[in-house]
């Protein structure tokens, strides 16, 4: 028959004990990291809710007389208003005024709920348009939020990293 020490049947328990303590605290960090993410992702989702709803293009439209003429169309599929609505539009080359990187910008105000709100385009860009495309566009939410989306579609706010088409 083994006889075994009190002492070392302690030592073994303590360090079973310990073993269990440190897994289990581990455990209970991961668990508590991916609950983190998951909360922040869900956060992030939500302030995206509304500026994942609006976009912007541009489209050929018929005049009374029979002609063409371009507008710029933004579109609020939101249950709220957006706010501050502008569209940045590139300062063409052959202008000698403007200094590089200016744009010029189209000033909508506010965008209501469900609606698309139409503002003509100028008349230099019929030449070389093709098909309707998306516009850069900028605004604000409903909680003040600041959002842009490109000409790709992709939606950002400014100082954040870009976060994809939606």
């Amino acid at each position: 028959m083994i006889h075994l020490d009190p002492n070392w049947v302690d030592a073994a328990a303590n360090v079973f004990s310990a073993v269990g303590t440190v897994g289990a605290f581990a455990t209970g960090m991961v668990l508590l990291s991916r609950e983190h993410r998951r909360e922040a992702v869900r956060a992030e989702e939500e302030r995206r809710s509304q500026a994942v709803k609006v976009s912007a293009w541009i489209e050929v439209a018929r005049t009374p007389q029979g002609g063409r003429e371009l507008h710029f169309h933004v579109h609020n599929a939101s249950e709220m208003p957006i706010f501050e609505v502008s569209l940045p539009m590139p300062v063409p080359d052959d202008d000698a005024d403007a200094e590089d990187g200016d744009d010029e910008v189209e000033f909508i105000g506010l965008v209501p709920p469900g609606q698309t709100i139409q503002r003509p385009a100028p008349r230099e860009w019929l030449k070389t348009y093709f098909s309707p495309e998306p516009v850069q566009i900028e605004f604000l939410d409903s909680s003040g939020h600041h959002w842009t989306r490109d000409e790709q579609g992709l939606l950002a706010r400014p100082g954040a990293e870009r976060m994809g088409r939606g």
